[in-house]
């Protein structure tokens, strides 16, 4: 999001590169569930993506020009000597570095299983002008001489990542604090190939609720479960963006106003810790702005999941104007406009509480002037006014009957708007058999 953000602020443009050198993990459902994410919160590529693996032939051919030019070398110690190797190195608190750095090949060496090694340069310094963590240094003689071809002929995350930025002409490069280790070693791959290094900026990570690394224990555990969960893409962006980056006191904007003031400046350093209180009220206030016609099309296949037909009852557009007010998601805005279109049976124990002998004849009087009634919420106003004054009764007393028989529910948007919406004939219907039943 981050680079979409700065590609938009500065007229550049926004890539997307598919990193899937490890095959295991880069299945088509994991592509997909990329892409499905981005598509819905509107990150759109201005180029088409890359895909790495596709440029193998590519890769192989730098690591070519890096073995001609003494920059790579190799290497021909085996997986179970590698291992010893690495862990004495550790013990002695040093880079391990392959007995193959200086050594030649012979013809029959080249006819053995190997990996090709990138030969760092030694006693030296490589310093990241990093945008967000500030400069930060490193001696090349703590790091090692990383593999850039595995002994199978494929290439490694660090090798593709390099020729594919300088490939693609990436300047800026916006990504996880946990990229920062890898970044020392491909500048030196970038410097030994005479492209120029892009600027960094690397993000802190997202943190729980309870302060530990963000997982799949923390809630949802892809972008699109967002979506099905109900909350809007705006929503989570507007969210994000809060993570680690802020604009004075703003809370809420517009993704315009996000481009027009999104900057590397106001980054923190520091993580971020994720809080879904927050991101539910982002999304409250985000349905409350958002236009009724637009919530109507996300609420409708909830409706549906929730056994309702949404084409038996009031126009959705005017049920979401009326209880938008009340929700979080769009499960909850559903969840709230189900009354309205299914027959929706009071308990037993709201019925008791509510629906007692003495409110009996001010419902009946309630029903007789529904039955002749212009349906206009001002009218039906009146009619309660009426009925309480002839029967000295206080609004709760007669409203509550009245919205437990007719929607089932104790608690529900103003009555009058709600019965507005639900309709005479449905409404008088209701009453009147709940009056026989009471009668009976």
């Amino acid at each position: 999001m981050f680079n979409w953000l700065y590609a938009k602020r500065h007229a550049g443009r926004f890539l997307i590169r598919v990193e899937d050198t490890d095959r295991e993990r880069s299945t088509d459902e994991a592509v997909k569930a990329i892409f499905d994410g981005l598509s819905w919160l509107e990150l759109f590529a201005d180029e088409e993506p890359v895909f790495q693996y596709s440029r193998a032939d590519r890769h192989r051919e730098v690591v070519d020009q890096l073995l001609e030019t003494g920059h790579a070398y190799r290497d021909f110690t085996t997986a179970e000597e590698t291992g010893r190797l690495r862990d004495a190195a550790k013990a002695e608190r040093r880079a391990f570095e392959s007995p193959w750095r200086d050594r030649a090949p012979t013809v029959d060496d080249l006819a053995l299983p190997h990996v090709v090694r990138f030969r760092r340069p030694q006693s030296t310094t490589v310093t990241v002008a990093d945008e967000v963590q500030g400069a930060v240094s490193w001696s090349t003689n703590d790091l090692d001489d990383l593999v850039l071809l595995r002994s199978d002929g494929a290439p490694t995350y660090n090798l593709a990542v390099v020729v594919d930025d300088h490939d693609m002409g990436v300047t800026h490069v916006i990504r996880g604090d946990d990229h920062v280790n890898n970044t020392p070693r491909q500048i030196n791959i970038l410097k030994a190939l005479g492209a120029t290094v892009p600027q960094y900026a690397h993000l802190s990570m997202i943190l729980g609720d309870d302060g530990t690394k963000l997982s799949k224990r923390h809630g949802a555990v892809s972008v699109m479960q967002y979506s099905d969960e109900g909350y809007l893409p705006e929503a989570v962006i507007n969210y994000l963006a809060r993570l680690g980056w802020s604009h004075g006191d703003a809370e809420l904007f517009s993704r315009e106003q996000f481009v027009q003031w999104f900057d590397l400046d106001h980054i923190t350093p520091s993580a971020a810790q994720f809080n879904t209180e927050k991101l539910r009220w982002i999304n409250q206030q985000t349905i409350k702005a958002a236009d009724d016609a637009r919530l109507a099309g996300l609420v409708r296949p909830f409706l549906v999941r929730n056994g309702a037909d949404p084409d038996d009852g009031p126009d959705l557009t005017a049920v979401c104007a009326l209880v938008k007010e009340r929700a979080a998601t769009i499960v909850e805005l559903a969840d709230a406009a189900t009354l309205f279109y299914r027959t929706l049976h009071p308990t037993p124990e709201l019925l008791a509480q509510h629906v007692t002998p003495e409110v009996l004849p001010a419902l009946a009087d309630l029903a007789a002037r529904f039955a002749s009634l212009t349906w206009e919420r001002i009218a039906i106003s009146a009619a309660f006014k009426e009925t309480l004054a002839a029967h000295g009764l206080k609004m709760p007393k007669l409203a509550m009957p009245v919205r437990v028989l007719v929607t089932g529910e104790p608690q529900t948007p103003a009555i009058d708007a709600t019965l507005e919406l639900i309709g005479r004939d449905k409404v008088v219907a209701r009453l009147k058999a709940a009056l026989q039943a009471a009668q009976a």
